[in-house]
């Protein structure tokens, strides 16, 4: 069976070595005679499944203790809802940057249930870059400072995270474990599992536990992040299928070198792949330099009509999930953790014929 190279944002990419683990053990979980989908998540086989994810989380980007590691269900965007219902306080504010896309949409969540301060809005430079620290004024009555490290749409990621005497936050959906990132700098940390960890329909939530307290009786029981943390993600039935791929692919990341392996990796990939684009006046990349993604690389051709002539011509050679998003448009390459070197290299090749043939 021959496979596609896929670019899609998310569902995205797998580990090759994790389907196909998770394929052999399909119909046979540890010898139990069912897949790890039908098990019960009181069983102790689904319980050693959950607590070695959480096990290999905590290992692999280095949390203590003082953090609840959690595998919630709703993806990020729930927990734009659940952040602040949790973390902002009656009659108290929080403060947001808005880098684009996400960033917005938490935004426009949080200020449904309370106060939410833009202290920096990059709608003045067509979000095309994040922040400099100097740039960024947070109220010390704040509760929290919300960013978005990496936007997905817009291709642009937080080369450097700001520095705040309030809880930061971010919403890493899209490079989570992509990057070395120092836990304790944070209060909270989440992502979206579908594009650089799992399947769809969950999200991981680092949360420091003193935050947790924070949260009032007003908020539904099943909304608090203190009910999934007693529980240990299991209060109710979770995404069992979910966590058990999140566990193969932290597995395969700690067998292969960690978080430093991969960044290097990744690093090598947004280079080749930023050095084609650079080297001709036929693409224009659309993120300022300092803040480009090493997960999303977004770009334009001279025409929309060059546009949609590449993204049909690349689907037919195996390249998929090239076109930009619907917002914005253009051409957008998601080269999270999973997406091969080989891939990167495939993607280029075909770049490179395409000016040749319409430049």
């Amino acid at each position: 069976m021959s496979r596609i190279y896929n670019f899609n944002a998310g569902p995205a990419a797998l580990p090759v070595e994790v389907l196909e683990k998770a394929r052999e053990e399909m119909l046979d979980y540890a010898g139990g005679g069912m897949s790890v989908i039908e098990i019960s998540h009181r069983s102790k086989e689904f319980q050693a499944v959950n607590d070695t994810a959480e096990a290999n989380v905590r290992k692999l980007m280095g949390v203590s203790g003082d953090y609840a590691v959690l595998f919630l269900q709703g993806g990020a965007s729930l927990q734009f809802a659940m952040i602040p219902l949790n973390l902002r306080r009656p009659g108290r504010s929080a403060a947001f940057v808005n880098t684009g896309s996400w960033a917005g949409k938490a935004i426009k969540e949080a200020k449904i249930t309370g106060d939410a301060e833009v202290i920096w809005d990059g709608a003045e430079c067509n979000y095309t870059r994040a922040p400099q620290q100097e740039e960024l004024r947070v109220s010390a009555e704040a509760e929290y400072l919300h960013i978005c490290s990496n936007e997905t749409i817009g291709g642009i990621r937080f080369a450097e995270f700001p520095i705040t005497d309030v809880p930061l936050v971010a919403d890493m959906s899209s490079e989570i474990m992509s990057r070395v990132v120092d836990v304790n700098r944070f209060g909270m940390i989440y992502g979206g599992a579908q594009k650089n960890i799992g399947p769809s329909g969950m999200a991981l939530v680092i949360v420091r536990k003193d935050l947790i307290e924070r949260v009032t009786d007003a908020v539904p029981i099943f909304l608090r992040y203190a009910t999934h943390a007693k529980e240990k993600s299991l209060y109710n039935t979770p995404n069992t299928w979910g966590i058990y791929v999140l566990k193969l692919v932290t597995d395969r990341l700690l067998a292969g070198g960690g978080i430093p392996a991969v960044q290097r990796i990744n690093e090598e990939k947004a280079a080749l792949l930023y050095g084609t684009l650079d080297s001709s006046d036929f693409w224009r990349t659309v993120a300022d330099k300092k803040s480009r993604s090493i997960m999303n690389v977004v770009w334009r051709l001279p025409s929309e009509e060059l546009e949609e002539k590449f993204v049909a011509e690349s689907k037919k050679a195996g390249l998929i999930g090239l076109k930009g998003h619907r917002s914005v448009g253009g051409i957008r390459a998601s080269i999270y953790n999973a997406v091969t070197m080989e891939a990167v290299q495939a993607l280029i090749g075909f770049m490179k014929d395409f000016e040749r043939r319409n430049g």
